[in-house]
């Protein structure tokens, strides 16, 4: 909203733009200026508050953003996938909670510096933080202080404005306005910021604690299995913590969590986290059934900039020979889910990336001790379906019979294409293994007794095939993980 000339605008102090050659020093003056800004926005908040809605003008303070210009079309090292731009102009972000991000924007102000040369710009841009934003967990504006408020909120702050928060830079569909820099990063500051604040109402877990390495799941029994593991590696010190919902905390050395608020019921969709340094450990999160689930979150781990994440589930087996608790290593999908078609075509092909697939392939090897020849009892690649449509088999069989037939599927579930589509569109690494748990072409139906103790063995194995397998790939340096096939030709510099 923009103030009437009759209205005062009051904002913090102007803070004059610099440039900057050194990366760490650059994110230091990002996090200076958002913590002045924020601090400015929230306790403007309490004095409005205390006047019970009273202000002598409308109150705003902006982000911070990072800025390059580049004049040459030098080469430079283009191996990397990311961390320089395709030609010479301006290219500019707003950055968010610079503080959480504070690794990520020092290494790819880093690559920036490396590649071009140039110095970056740090300063204050026009873009508003919205009052919810300024606020972590935005509990600060809800409640009945702001219903007994004399004037509207959003007459006094900028709110969350959607007209701005959007994927159009990672969707290839923004259209650039002349004379405007061209983006440097694939979020703007508010769709990062909508999307933290997503993440701790979806997961009952702060931002903070999700790690660079994640595991997506759709079954209770991997939840369980994760967590036994977990504690048993905390314990061993092997991991330095694990956060389950509700931000309960289980350090190193300790046998009982530490006190949080008790959580009533579970959040839509749980996360759990095996933390490390540098958030190099384990994010797994129960995704439930479904397409709808699996975009949701999906579209905000993807702001936290991931280095690799993996979907472990449960799936339909659709061939004859496979039998229950064998595996499926997704190489290619059909896309029936229907959730990413306006944001991602259906005529896009969703590539399998060959160090996440041989990642996995090696886990399964080493986990279940077979190999070459003898791997293939167990384990088949090939297409997975992915459906929206759950009780698929209450329908006419031959149509969708023979659909399945002509893409040469093995493998049928509700969610796997949908997280690989995602991380195509985002740029960030996928892959898929599945354990058969029904096979209704054949009759066998996925029924209570699957929870026998063969069948809960199969879980643990598979779950100790992802961790192995996340284990590699965290291994791999990240220029290596972030495959350039992920990268359009006209790609930001940012990762």
């Amino acid at each position: 909203m923009t103030p009437s000339a009759s209205t005062p605008l009051r904002t913090p102090p102007p803070w004059t733009t610099e440039s900057f050659r050194d990366p760490e020093a650059a994110v230091q003056r990002l996090v200076d200026i958002y913590a002045r800004n924020t601090a400015f926005l929230c306790d403007s908040f309490r004095q409005v508050l205390a006047n019970q809605g009273s202000s002598p003008g409308r109150i705003r303070a902006c982000y911070p953003f990072i800025r390059i210009h580049v004049d040459t079309y030098d080469e430079v090292d283009t191996r990397l996938s990311y961390g320089h731009v395709a030609e010479p102009g301006v290219y500019q972000t707003t950055v968010t909670q610079p503080e959480l991000f504070r690794s990520y924007l020092v290494e790819q102000i880093r690559q920036l510096l490396k590649n071009h040369g140039d110095a970056v710009e740090i300063g204050e841009s026009d873009v508003p933080i919205a009052l919810h934003f300024a606020f972590p967990d935005g509990t600060y504006v809800e409640g009945e202080d702001i219903e007994a408020l004399k004037r509207p909120l959003r007459d006094l702050f900028d709110t969350p404005d959607l007209a701005v928060t959007d994927d159009a830079i990672v969707n290839g569909t923004r259209r650039d306005l002349l004379g405007e820099p061209q983006p440097l990063a694939l979020f703007t500051a508010p769709r990062i910021d909508y999307s933290l604040h997503r993440l701790q109402h979806y997961t009952a877990t702060a931002p903070v604690h999700f790690q660079n390495f994640v595991l997506f799941t759709n079954y209770q029994f991997y939840v369980d299995e994760f967590c036994l593991r977990a504690r048993a590696l905390v314990a061993k010190g092997i991991y330095d913590a694990l956060v389950e919902p509700g931000n309960r905390i289980t350090l190193a050395g300790e046998a009982t969590p530490t006190p949080a608020d008790p959580i009533t019921r579970l959040p839509q969709m749980p996360a759990y986290h095996l933390v490390r340094p540098g958030h190099s450990g384990v994010t797994l999160v129960n995704i439930g059934v479904g397409p709808s689930n699996a975009k949701t979150i999906t579209d905000h781990i993807a702001v936290l900039r991931p280095h690799a994440w993996l979907m472990l589930g449960h799936c339909a087996g659709l061939r004859a020979s496979q039998r229950l608790g064998d595996y499926v290593l997704a190489h290619g999908y059909v896309r029936e889910d229907h959730v990413l078609d306006g944001d991602l075509p259906t005529w896009v092909p969703i590539p399998p990336l060959a160090e996440v697939q041989v990642a996995l392939e090696q886990a399964v090897e080493e986990v279940a001790g077979l190999s070459g020849w003898e791997l293939k009892r167990i384990m088949r690649t090939g297409t997975v379906a992915t459906i929206d449509n759950r009780n698929w088999e209450l329908r006419e069989h031959l149509e969708p019979v023979q659909r399945f037939s002509q893409s040469r599927a093995i493998a049928l579930d509700m969610e796997s294409a949908t997280i690989a589509a995602n991380g195509f569109r985002f740029r960030v690494p996928y892959g898929t293994l599945l354990c058969v748990s029904d096979k209704p072409l054949h009759g066998e139906l996925k029924l209570p007794g699957m929870a026998s103790a063969f069948y809960r063995k199969q879980v643990g194995q598979h779950l100790d095939i992802g961790l192995r397998a996340l284990e590699i790939l965290s291994k791999m340096p990240p220029e290596r993980l972030h495959s350039r096939k992920l990268r359009s030709f006209l790609e930001t510099a940012f990762q």
